[in-house]
């Protein structure tokens, strides 16, 4: 759960079908090699732009029905083929990943959301198009969840991801409470800090309840997987409120007694 590297993708899950490893897998590894390309490395901005429009060009291929040489891709096409899984939530992420390079701050809610529209929301359009089950009330409620699970690790991560001069927390909710962008280099947890993050964490859990339905709504096993990908993400925003917000020198992570506090309330969804 908000994790390290690519967060929103639940992978080796022991509740998913053993017939769609491979595909999860071959989607995770063009998510996680791409992401890496934004984020990983000393490579330069113009570079790492040219690596992600070499994705693009190969996603343009597999649409073309191309033969791909690359194991990566020539994988991700077979998937694609076989499960006629749509190629937009690819060039979505590849388009998020591009901005990460570019973007370092958002002016407000409304400009990260469209980022986590982007950026996590495919993950979750592609595993209802792996089990056969998007409809308009599915996708909208996984797009809910997808969203607040990138919303929970941005809040989990405000140390890291300054340490990569980037700040997700949008701009206006800053001055909105009065916390000049320097604190967080000075790791102060101090004046209106703990007011901004209180806020910060009420919405992404009012998001997270608002997809909630759609564990309760799909049968079998995708059901269990969200229902604990809910009650995860519900449960590192308790941690945040736990450390009183001190996500500096406290990140939240989950342990044992948290897995069994999920498991529990996961059953009594």
């Amino acid at each position: 759960m908000p994790v390290d590297h690519y967060e929103n993708f639940p992978v080796a899950s022991i509740l998913l079908p053993r017939r769609l490893v491979p595909a999860v897998e071959a989607i995770y590894a063009f998510a996680r090699t791409a992401d890496d390309i934004a984020d990983e490395g000393d490579a330069s901005g113009t570079e790492r732009l040219a690596a992600l429009s070499a994705y693009e060009a190969a996603l343009d291929a597999i649409g073309r029905g191309e033969h791909q040489r690359d194991t990566l891709f020539r994988r991700l096409a077979e998937v694609i083929a076989q499960y006629k899984l749509p190629l937009q939530p690819f060039y979505d992420l590849l388009s998020a990943f591009k901005q990460d390079v570019a973007t370092k701050r958002y002016a407000n809610f409304e400009l990260l959301l469209d980022y986590c529209r982007r950026s996590a929301n495919p993950v979750g359009l592609l595993m209802l198009s792996l089990y056969g089950a998007v409809d308009e009330a599915n996708v909208r409620d996984s797009d809910a969840i997808c969203s607040a699970l990138q919303l929970i690790n941005f809040l989990q991560d405000v140390g890291i991801d300054r340490q990569k001069d980037r700040i997700y927390i949008p701009m206006d909710d800053l001055q909105r409470f009065g916390v000049a962008p320097e604190e967080l280099d000075k790791h102060n947890t101090g004046g209106n800090w703990r007011p901004l993050m209180a806020f910060e964490v009420a919405r992404a859990r009012a998001l997270m309840h608002s997809g909630a339905p759609l564990a309760r709504r799909l049968p079998g096993r995708i059901g269990w997987e969200l229902r604990l990908i809910i009650q995860g993400g519900l449960r590192i925003l308790e941690e945040i409120e736990k450390v009183d917000y001190d996500v500096f020198n406290q990140r939240p992570q989950l342990k044992m007694l948290d897995w069994m506090a999920i498991l529990w309330r996961a059953v009594r969804m």
